[in-house]
């Protein structure tokens, strides 16, 4: 498996690599998971154009304000406490 890449383009397009499922999804947010974790995008107006879930291949459009990595294994605790 190669490595994970992540690229968001003048703040409306997101693309990413290696993107096991789509774990949930609004105009607002995005949650993708990958082999370590949850990434979490937040923004407005955004819609997934292309998920392939055999090539890992993710892309979405909108507002993009925030990409969020979220680490397998941490407990809420954990995640709430930094």
């Amino acid at each position: 498996m190669e490595g994970h890449n992540i690229t968001v383009e003048n703040c409306n397009r997101i693309t990413a690599t290696q993107i096991t499922a789509v774990d949930s999804f609004s105009d607002k947010q995005i949650v993708l998971g990958y082999a370590g974790g949850r990434i979490v995008v937040q923004g407005s107006g955004m819609k997934i154009i292309n998920f392939s879930k055999s090539t890992g291949a993710f892309s979405a459009v909108g507002t993009i304000t925030a990409a969020r990595y979220i680490q397998k294994g941490l407990s809420l605790k954990q995640k709430l406490f930094k």
